[in-house]
C-alpha cells in the first residue's frame, strides 16, 4: 500500500489528511499549531495520525503541505536583509512606488510609509540600459559593477541579492551576467533576478516581487530543508515534499525554496481546491466557498469548477505580481475575540484572535476573553455534554464566564450577548462573500455555498440564509478539507511574455508558435523534477485589454480551442467578462498585454471512497440528546455521527451533526441531505 499526505498549517490548528491511493481510504488529524516553528507542528501530526491509523510512516511516497510561512515572514518583517541592483538613475523605484498614499484626500498627512524590503542603503547601480525593443543601448559596466558590489559585500550583512534592470523583461542578458559577476562576491548568497521571477512589464511591480522573493527566500528554503530532512527520517529519503502555490498549483521542494514568492497565499488555495475536488464530483461547479478557521475566514467565488486567479498577490501592505487564487480574508475565525469599548458600549469581534495560545477559554489553555467559539458553546451549537470528535475537552463554565463579561459592559443577558457575538461574526463573513460575488457582478443566489474549516459547519447554515444561495454543502472531512486539498493537488509551474500586440494584427500561427515557446520553458521545471514531458497537461492564458485602459482581464484557453475558434476565441471571452462586469463590451481595440503557459504533471487517481453504513437509519446514527438556544428560544436536537450517515439519509432541522474535525449544526425549517460523495446539502425544509 502507498499513502499520500496532505499537511495544511492554520494560525490555530495544523490538519492532516492521509490517503490510502489504492482504495481511497482517509485518516484524518489535528494537532495545534506551534507558532514558533511550524514544522513541529506537522511533524507532530505526522506521528499522531501515522499512530492512529496504525501505518507505517515509510508507506507515505508524497507530502504535500500549504504553509504560511512566507506570507508570516512578510507580516511580521522577520524576512531576509535584502540587498537590490538596479540600473544607475534607478535606485529610488521602490521608494517612489506608485506615488499613493491609501487613505481619503488627507492621507498622506497621516501616512506612515513602512521601511521598504530592500533599503536604499543596500541599493546599488549598476551602469547599463536596455532599450524597450530588448536592444543594448549601453552594454553593462562590468568592471564597475564588480566594485560596488565588493563594496556591498563588505558590509557583511546582506542575506539574499535582488537583480532588476529596467527592461529586463524583453532581454535579460544583462541581468544574468550580473549575476555571474555578484556570485564572485556573494558566493553562498541567494541571488534572484526579475527576468527569471516575474518577466513582465512595469518597473515598479517587477523590482518589489523580485525583492520580496528575496525577503522571503532565506526563511522559505531553511524550513523546506529542515522539514524535508526530518520528513526523510521519519518516512524515508525517497519521500517527496511540495508545497502548495498560491495559484491552488504544487510546486516540488526545490522549486518553492527557489521561487518563494509563489506561495504567499499558500494556505488558503489548499480550501479551494478541495471544495472543488468535492463538489464538482457531486455536480456542482458554480459555489461560493468560505474556510472558518480559528483565526480568519477566507471566501472565494468558484464558476465552471474553476477558481478565479488574480494576477497578483496582496500580504499586508505589500502587492506582488504572482498567481494568487481569488481569496478575500476578513478576521472572523472560531478565535476571534469579543469585545465591548468603554467608549461606545457597543459590541465588536474580532479581528484579533486567541489563536492557538492561549485560545478560547472553552479549550481551558489559559484563554479567559470571549470568543465566537465559546459563544458557540453557551448557544449549544458546540455541546458540552458529550465529547466532540477528536480529543478536545469543551468546559461549558468557562465560556460562560467569559462571554458573561460582554454581557456585564453592555448591561444584557448572557444568551443575548452569546447570540450577538454569532449574528455579528456571520454578518462579517457576508460582507466578504459580497465582495466576491455582487461586487463582482454574480448573483450569489446562482451558486451553491460550501462552508469548511473547524468552525465553518457551525456557521453554514446560518450564512446560506443571508446569501440564499442553496444548498449549503459540508464536504467530507470539512475541518482538514485544505489538506485534502493539498492532497489531490497537482504539481505545476507557468512561464509568461509581456506580448503588447493588438489582436487585430496578430496570427492564429503567430500566438500559436509564441505560446509553444513558453510551453517549453514552463515544462523544463517539471523535467527538472523528475517529471516527463509525457506526463504534462498544459493550458495557456492571454491577459487582454481595450487600448487605453489602465487593468487586464485573463483569458483561459488550450492549444485545441485556439486551433478551433483562433484569435476570435479570445477576443468573445473578453468581451463577455467584461460585461460582466462591468456592464458594457466595445467590441473592438483588444490589446494582448500577456501571454502565458501553465504546465501541470497529471494528476494520480485517487479511489473512490465509501460513505458510511448503508444498513443504517436516522436514529441508528444519534448518539445524544442536546439542546440549542436560536432566535430567543431553545430548541431539542438529536445529536448524530456524521460517520454512520449514508447516502440518501435525511437529517431534519434542529440538528447538530459531528465527526473527528468539526461539528455542523443544521437550523429549524432546514434538513441536510447525504450525497453520493459523501457531501451534506443543507436546504430549507419544503
Amino acid at each position: 500500500m502507498s499513502y499520500r499526505l496532505g499537511v495544511d498549517v492554520g494560525g490555530t490548528f495544523t490538519d492532516l489528511l492521509l490517503v490510502n491511493e489504492q482504495t481511497g481510504e482517509t485518516h484524518t488529524a489535528k494537532v495545534p499549531s506551534t507558532p514558533e516553528d511550524s514544522s513541529l507542528g506537522v511533524l507532530n501530526g505526522i506521528r499522531k495520525i501515522c499512530a492512529e491509523s496504525r501505518i507505517d510512516p515509510r508507506q507515505t511516497r508524497r507530502v504535500m503541505h500549504g504553509t504560511t510561512v512566507a506570507t508570516n515572514a512578510v507580516l511580521t518583517g522577520r524576512g531576509a536583509r535584502v540587498g537590490l541592483v538596479t540600473t544607475a538613475g534607478f535606485e529610488d523605484t521602490l521608494h517612489v512606488a506608485r506615488s499613493f498614499c491609501p487613505g481619503g484626500l488627507g492621507g498622506w498627512v497621516t501616512y506612515i510609509k513602512k521601511p521598504l524590503l530592500a533599503p536604499l542603503e543596500l541599493t546599488i547601480g549598476a551602469e547599463e540600459r536596455i532599450g524597450a525593443n530588448g536592444e543594448i543601448v549601453t552594454p553593462l559596466d562590468e568592471a564597475r559593477l564588480r566594485k560596488s558590489l565588493e563594496g556591498l559585500a563588505a558590509r557583511g550583512d546582506i542575506e539574499a541579492l535582488t537583480i532588476c534592470f529596467v527592461n529586463a523583461y524583453v532581454n535579460g542578458e544583462h541581468e544574468r551576467r550580473a549575476r555571474e559577476i555578484a556570485r564572485e562576491a556573494f558566493a553562498e548568497t541567494p541571488i534572484s533576478i526579475s527576468s527569471e521571477v516575474v518577466p513582465e512589464m512595469q518597473e515598479y511591480e517587477r523590482t518589489e516581487t523580485t525583492v520580496v522573493n528575496s525577503y522571503v527566500r532565506p526563511e522559505v528554503a531553511r524550513y523546506v530543508e529542515n522539514l524535508q530532512n526530518s520528513l526523510a527520517e521519519l518516512m524515508g529519503d525517497d519521500v517527496q515534499l511540495s508545497i502548495l502555490r498560491s495559484d491552488g498549483g504544487l510546486a516540488s521542494a526545490r522549486a518553492s525554496a527557489e521561487s518563494p514568492v509563489n506561495m504567499l497565499m499558500s494556505g488558503p488555495a489548499g480550501g479551494v481546491s478541495g471544495a472543488v475536488f468535492f463538489c464538482q464530483r457531486a455536480g456542482f461547479d458554480n459555489i461560493l466557498t468560505f474556510d472558518m478557521g480559528g483565526t480568519s475566514t477566507d471566501v472565494a467565488l468558484i464558476q465552471n469548477a474553476r477558481a478565479r486567479v488574480r494576477r497578483e498577490t496582496i500580504v499586508g501592505d505589500v502587492r506582488v505580481r504572482a498567481p494568487s487564487v481569488d481569496v478575500r480574508t476578513v478576521g472572523a475565525g472560531g478565535g476571534s475575540i469579543a469585545f465591548v469599548p468603554e467608549l461606545t458600549k457597543a459590541l465588536r469581534v474580532g479581528p484579533e484572535s486567541a489563536g492557538a495560545v492561549p485560545g478560547p477559554a472553552c479549550y481551558m489553555k489559559g484563554g479567559e476573553q470571549p470568543t465566537v467559539c465559546d459563544a458557540n458553546v453557551v448557544l449549544g451549537y458546540l455541546p458540552s455534554d458529550v465529547q466532540l470528535g477528536g480529543d478536545m475537552r469543551i468546559n461549558r463554565d468557562a465560556s460562560v464566564a467569559a462571554v458573561q463579561k460582554a454581557a456585564d459592559a453592555m448591561g444584557i443577558g448572557l444568551m443575548e450577548a452569546a447570540e450577538g457575538i454569532i449574528k455579528i461574526v456571520n454578518e462579517s463573513m457576508f460582507g466578504a462573500l459580497r465582495l466576491v460575488s455582487v461586487e463582482q457582478g454574480y448573483d450569489p443566489r446562482d451558486f451553491a455555498l460550501v462552508g469548511f474549516g473547524g468552525a465553518g459547519p457551525l456557521h453554514a447554515n446560518a450564512l446560506g440564509i443571508l446569501t440564499q444561495a442553496w444548498p449549503v454543502i459540508i464536504p467530507p472531512g470539512p475541518g482538514v478539507l485544505c489538506a485534502y486539498g493539498d492532497a489531490t493537488t497537482q504539481i505545476q509551474d507557468e512561464a509568461a511574455r509581456t506580448y503588447l500586440t493588438m489582436a487585430a494584427d496578430l496570427t492564429d500561427s503567430q500566438l500559436l508558435a509564441d505560446l509553444r515557446e513558453l510551453r517549453t520553458r514552463a515544462g523544463q521545471s517539471l523535467i527538472a523534477d523528475g517529471i516527463a514531458e509525457s506526463e504534462h497537461e498544459v493550458s495557456y492564458q492571454a491577459d487582454l485589454r481595450y487600448a487605453g485602459q489602465a487593468f487586464q482581464i485573463t483569458v483561459d484557453f488550450d492549444e485545441e480551442q485556439l486551433r478551433r475558434e483562433g484569435l476570435g476565441l479570445l477576443v468573445e471571452r473578453f468581451d463577455k467578462e467584461h460585461e460582466q462586469l462591468f456592464t458594457f463590451k466595445l467590441g473592438e481595440g483588444h490589446e494582448i498585454l500577456m501571454i502565458r503557459a501553465v504546465v501541470k504533471a497529471k494528476a494520480a487517481a485517487i479511489a473512490a471512497f465509501a460513505v458510511g453504513d448503508k444498513d443504517a437509519s436516522p436514529e441508528d446514527c444519534i448518539i445524544h440528546d442536546s439542546r440549542y438556544y436560536h432566535e430567543g428560544e431553545w430548541h431539542d436536537v438529536n445529536i448524530y455521527n456524521r460517520d454512520r450517515l449514508h447516502e440518501g439519509l435525511l437529517i431534519a432541522g434542529p440538528a447538530i451533526i459531528i465527526e473527528m474535525d468539526s461539528t455542523t449544526v443544521v437550523l429549524p425549517g432546514h434538513e441536510a441531505r447525504v450525497d453520493s460523495v459523501g457531501n451534506l446539502l443543507i436546504t430549507p425544509r419544503t
